[in-house]
């Protein structure tokens, strides 16, 4: 099977923060956005290290097969050169230094023979899909007042300014926890993807995100008018959106399954 991706992106340090510590990487079929933590030096290196490392499995290629095994591979190499980036910076005389960051990662798998969405999330940037017009979170934040929601000690309109909000419970360094959710998604299910780090997510509710997609026909000017809208409302953090459409999906011969998977690993980069 073919898939035509189209995508988008699209980040800005904000109307408060001095350092941009988000990064992203669109490099199809793979995607993400990391929010990083711990300030200039700290943060903004944590969220490099997964856009380099994402980035050096999208120019290898993997197994479309073995897409999870692949991702969550990458993210234990991310979380090592992190933690040991932390213990360098602690020897050399900065006492308390952390560094961490969020991570949500997308990227085409094969699964039964059919390419879908393999996506992981770590943290509280978030992954939603957008198709007939709703808008779906699909990844679950780690946070602290996720649990309470989930506790149903409070409600989501409570999370929404709840103390709390901003403590994460995962995350790649700077926590005890480094394990990802994953998800599994049939390319047919989804229309549009969207990434975003919270300064996204915090500032514009789901409403107004699903009428900015509705809105815009190109991915591109969906995560520019998303990044301007969180930017509106007051831009209190670093703001990162990719957003990728499923543009077309087409069988060029009659289905053969080992045909569409030496395809697919051709097309992923597996083989030369």
């Amino acid at each position: 099977m073919r898939v035509e991706l189209h995508h988008g992106a699209a980040t800005d340090v904000g109307l408060v923060r001095e350092v941009n510590e988000d990064a992203f990487l669109a490099a199809a079929p793979v995607f993400v956005v990391a929010d990083g933590m711990g300030g200039h030096d700290g943060g903004d290196v944590a969220s490099a290290i997964v856009v380099e490392e994402f980035g050096h499995l999208a120019d290898a290629g993997y197994d479309p097969a073995r897409g999870a095994q692949a991702v969550a591979a990458t993210l234990e190499t991310c979380r090592r050169r992190i933690d040991e980036f932390g213990a360098q910076q602690r020897a050399a005389g900065q006492v308390g230094f952390s560094a961490g960051t969020t991570a949500v990662v997308a990227l085409l798998v094969e699964d039964d023979g059919q390419p879908k969405w393999l996506l992981a999330n770590l943290g509280d940037s978030r992954i939603y899909r957008f198709t007939d017009g709703a808008l779906d979170q699909v990844s679950v934040d780690h946070s602290v007042v996720q649990e309470l929601v989930d506790a149903g000690v409070i409600t989501l309109d409570d999370a929404a300014h709840h103390p709390d909000r901003h403590v994460i419970t995962r995350a790649l360094g700077s926590s005890e926890s480094s394990e990802a959710d994953y998800f599994l998604l049939p390319l047919p299910a989804v229309e549009r993807l969207v990434l975003c780090s919270d300064g996204v997510s915090g500032m514009i509710d789901d409403q107004e995100m699903a009428a900015i997609l509705a809105d815009a026909a190109d991915p591109r000017d969906a995560a520019d008018t998303m990044i301007a809208a969180a930017l509106a409302a007051g831009g209190r953090d670093n703001a990162t959106v990719v957003v990728v459409d499923v543009v077309g999906l087409a069988h060029p011969h009659p289905y053969d399954s080992e045909r569409q998977r030496m395809s697919m690993e051709q097309k992923l980069g597996a083989l030369p």
